[in-house]
């Protein structure tokens, strides 16, 4: 090697240039003489076994091999790796990795220094899961120890490498005799490597045990072994096997211990503390070791998640049962839990302080303040549970510590005034008849779009900065600014883009499918990279007889780019009609037609596509419609015309949404609902005849029958509301079978375009009122949340048709849709903001169906619960029907007992509003 302590190394003859023989000195001299003709051949003879991936020959072949050899072979070696990672070697595909694997084998032994060495054999491109850790070791030969030392511990930073190649480090390390510092991706190679049915054996028989354990509790995210799930009677049982080693001795106990707790305390997914906290419950800590944790366990009581939170809180109470746990962090415990909403935990919490209270009298002072957190819970129960607790104890109280207790008593419900009341009298805050009054989120405003960039510099960093795949409006704006750019100076922004992307994916013409969803394929062809019959079936395709409208919704913006593709840098496209001047999406009418103008004037033909997205963009329903179409008409031209036209129709596109009869099946598969939307699209013959072929669907081309698709999580779907901003019934239409695989699957994300949707122009007709009803009972909370914003923005624009949006909720609960509890949930967080009468007239339109039902809907009870909260707050009186007959029945479950306080809650104002009008 280069470097003289290569396995080839040896002294040349001559004046030390290399000439034509080598008198080896190393391993790799093999038989003391090799000629240039046998080096030739060597070099052929290991290329040959690389090419055919015979990862096994390669060390054997790299023996004879001397530096200058070795150094012609990296040559080839590395072309070769080019081919392979342009796909040039991917038939079959089993072959690709078989090479890559020998490649990484002989650039190991050809490789000169430590530098380079950890360069190759860290190249994600190289390595494969069958990569062979003793076969490098071989390729490498007889490294002294310093530098097998460096290699390991330069390899050990590069943590994928480190996971995946434990072996060729662990004997790396046993040839140097030095121990490298423990990285987080050697640590988890080794957890990999060692986890068998000898675990135990294995933790004892290696001497770095104590080391790698601590590292491996003190790692920001828990090695990925040992969250998974392994039953407690295996021998590959982590938790077990420590508890094992610390019984014995091995472990330190208080070190463990300590890493395991404050693992917890640095808090992260659930399953990521799954194994500190079984390592923490086996080690079964006794009470002095609890007792000096106690700031912990409160910690971990308030913030942790609930399985973590709910062990801390068991160790508390056994502490306080003992009388070993201070009052005061007994109340700082009391206000973190009962902040917290798992019900579980804030009743074991009230219970726990009544029993130390019934103990101890003298604490209610320092308790009973904390206890008051659990005034402002969502379950009403809970309230009541908190306000009894406080009126054992309130008299007993100073007068100063009472009056801090009935100020809080404000957060109650409005059904536990009475008793607030009667137990602070007078020092109640608030009056108990004021006014309600709507709160409803202020009408959003359309934000401008802001102007193309115009500079090629600038343009580059939108380019390389901006998320352009998540932000219709920077995508609109930076691809116009592109096509701009390069139609002013093309030689300009071809050498800018070059420099800026040097090596892409993209820049292969053939990584581009004829669907693509990226401003990667003008560049392409820009940079003239693209073939011109796949630009020209990219331009012409439509859509298929099997089409779903997510495809049709994406092909719209896939023949822009096609197209755009095609024309940049030419003539032809000197900007974009289809730019939006709003965020969502829209075109105001005067801007069209001044662009049209602009296109007559320059002597250009509008392009197909982009006039007709930017015919779907315009808004029909503006104010200045009407003059914007005289002003079309008389630019003479047929694109002026077709404006003109368009803008006088009410309609242009339209569609209708049913659902067809069908009995749920024994078994659900997931999905189920979606197979039996259909969406009819309304015949229109100006869009089916007049449009390019990806646009004909909106004329009623496509068939309108239920089918799944796996388009739901399309990485395009963020530009699917700007495609019909005019349209907002038919895009939701079009959204509704995504909108189905989130509520009845796995699917998440399916409501991100709804906040664009509700901000959109067009009518709001039963479309839009489903795509609601199906965001709020989605699976995913951050889509529910994205539904009561979009619910609350359309009933502050006074578009939201409440009743109707119940009486869509109503056959989808009743049909198993939309779960009750995902309900209660959204709705709850709706009323939380003010909305309580919005909420009341959705949840009011929703009941009848769910309260007369023969059997009791589960779940439901949390529903009546948001209902009852609603009309405590808002005065509501009207009662819907079915809920006298479930409140007067017998028994204490949720359902009843919220049953009967809805009702209580509707008389009472039915009762103040006759008492008014009296």
């Amino acid at each position: 090697m280069a470097d003289g302590t290569g396995t080839g190394a040896g002294t040349t003859t001559g004046d030390g240039t290399g000439g034509d023989t080598t008198v080896g000195t190393g391993a790799g001299a093999a038989g003391g003489t090799v000629g240039v003709a046998g080096a030739d051949s060597g070099v052929e003879r290991l290329l040959a076994a690389v090419r055919a991936g015979r990862a096994a020959d390669v060390p054997a072949l790299l023996e004879p091999l001397d530096d200058a050899a070795r150094k012609a072979a990296l040559t080839q070696l590395k072309e070769l790796r080019a081919e392979v990672g342009a796909g040039k070697w991917a038939t079959p595909p089993s072959l690709a990795n078989r090479i890559r694997d020998a490649l990484y084998v002989a650039g190991a032994g050809c490789v000169p220094g430590v530098a380079a060495a950890a360069s190759w054999l860290g190249a994600r491109d190289l390595m494969t899961r069958t990569t062979d850790g003793p076969l490098v070791l071989a390729a490498l030969g007889d490294r002294d120890p310093e530098w097998a030392a460096d290699l390991a511990g330069r390899l050990a930073e590069r943590r994928a490498v480190a996971e995946a190649g434990y072996p060729l480090l662990h004997g790396l390390m046993s040839r140097s005799g030095q121990a490298i510092p423990p990285t987080d991706g050697y640590v988890t190679g080794w957890i990999r490597h060692i986890s068998d049915d000898r675990l135990v054996e294995r933790l004892r028989e290696d001497p770095r045990t104590p080391a790698l354990v601590a590292h491996a509790l003190a790692m920001a995210a828990t090695p990925e072994p040992f969250t998974r799930t392994v039953r407690p009677g295996s021998p590959r049982h982590w938790p077990t096997a420590l508890r094992t080693l610390v019984t014995e001795g091995t472990l330190d106990r208080a070190q463990i211990l300590d890493l395991c707790v404050t693992r917890l305390l640095r808090g992260g997914p659930a399953r990521n503390l799954r194994f500190p906290l079984e390592v923490t419950r086996l080690l079964e800590p006794g009470a002095d070791e609890l007792r000096k944790r106690i700031p912990d366990w409160v910690g971990l009581a308030s913030d942790a998640p609930s399985a973590v939170a709910g062990y801390a809180q068991d160790v508390l109470a056994d502490l306080a049962a003992a009388g070993a746990l201070p009052v005061a962090a007994l109340a700082e415990m009391t206000a973190g839990v009962l902040f917290r909403t798992e019900k579980k935990l804030v009743r074991a919490q009230l219970a726990l302080v009544g029993k130390v209270l019934a103990r101890e009298p003298g604490a209610a002072g320092a308790l009973l303040p904390a206890v008051t957190e659990a005034f402002g819970n969502d379950d009403t129960s809970v309230q009541e549970r908190a306000l009894k607790l406080v009126g054992r104890h309130l008299r007993a109280l100073e007068p100063e510590v009472r009056r801090e207790l009935a100020e809080t008593a404000g957060l109650l419900s409005p059904t536990h005034r009475q008793a607030a009341e009667a137990l602070f009298g007078d020092a109640l805050e608030g009056p108990a008849g004021a006014a309600y009054e709507e709160i409803l989120p202020p009408v959003p405003e359309r934000q401008p779009v802001g102007p193309p960039v115009t500079t090629v510099e600038a343009l580059m960093e939108q380019l390389v900065v901006e998320r352009l795949s998540e932000d219709p409006v920077a995508f609109e704006r930076a691809l116009d600014g592109l096509v701009r750019l390069a139609h002013r100076d093309r030689t300009a922004v071809v050498e800018a883009v070059r420099e800026t992307f040097p090596r892409t994916e993209w820049q292969d013409a053939s990584s581009f499918t004829d669907r693509t969803q990226g401003i990667e394929v003008v560049l392409a062809g820009l940079l003239g990279l693209l073939d011109q019959a796949r630009v020209d079936l990219g331009r012409t395709r439509g859509h298929g007889a099997d089409s779903c409208f997510h495809e049709a919704l994406s092909g719209v913006l896939d023949v822009r780019l096609w197209e755009a593709a095609d024309l940049i840098g030419t003539g032809a496209l000197p900007f974009l009609l289809a730019t939006p001047t709003w965020h969502t999406g829209g075109i105001d009418p005067p801007v069209l037609v001044e662009r049209l103008r602009a296109c007559r004037d320059a002597g250009v033909e509008p392009a197909p596509a982009d006039l007709a997205q930017a015919l779907l963009r315009v808004l029909r329903r503006d104010p200045s419609a009407g003059r914007a179409a005289e002003e079309a008409a008389a630019l003479g031209t047929p694109a002026g015309r077709g404006l003109a036209a368009w803008l006088r129709e009410e309609d242009a596109v339209a569609a209708s949404v049913r659902f067809l009869v069908r009995g749920r099946e024994p078994s659900p598969v997931t999905g189920w609902l979606i197979d039996r939307i259909v969406v009819d699209v309304d015949d229109r013959a100006t869009v089916r005849e007049e449009f390019p072929p990806a646009f004909t669907w909106l004329g009623g081309a496509l068939e309108g029958v239920p089918r799944r698709c796996h388009h739901g999580e399309d990485s395009s779907r963020a530009q699917w509301a700007t495609v019909l901003p005019a349209d907002r019934d038919v895009l939701a239409a079009c959204l509704l079978p995504s909108l189905a695989g989130c509520v009845d699957g796995s699917a998440r994300g399916a409501t991100e375009p709804l906040t664009t949707l509700v901000e959109a122009e067009g009518p709001v007709g039963r479309a839009v009122h489903l795509v609601l009803a199906f965001g709020l009972g989605c699976v995913d909370a951050d889509d529910r949340l994205r539904a009561v914003d979009a619910m609350l923005v359309l009933a502050s624009r006074g578009e939201l048709n409440a009743r109707r949006l119940g009486a869509e909720l109503a056959w989808l609960v009743a049909e198993g849709s939309v779960k009750p509890n995902r309900l209660a949930d959204a709705a709850r967080t709706a009323a939380d903001t003010g909305a309580y009468g919005t909420v009341w007239t959705v949840l009011a339109a929703m009941l009848p169906g769910p309260l007369s039902a023969a059997t009791p809907v589960r779940g439901l009870g949390e529903v009546l619960a948001v209902a009852a909260d609603c009309v405590e707050r808002c005065g509501a009186r009207d009662e819907p029907a079915g809920l006298d007959a479930l409140a007067s029945g017998r028994g204490s479950t949720q359902l009843v007992v919220q049953a009967r306080r809805l009702r209580s809650a509707l008389r009472q104002g039915t009762d103040q509003s006759l008492a008014e009008t009296a």
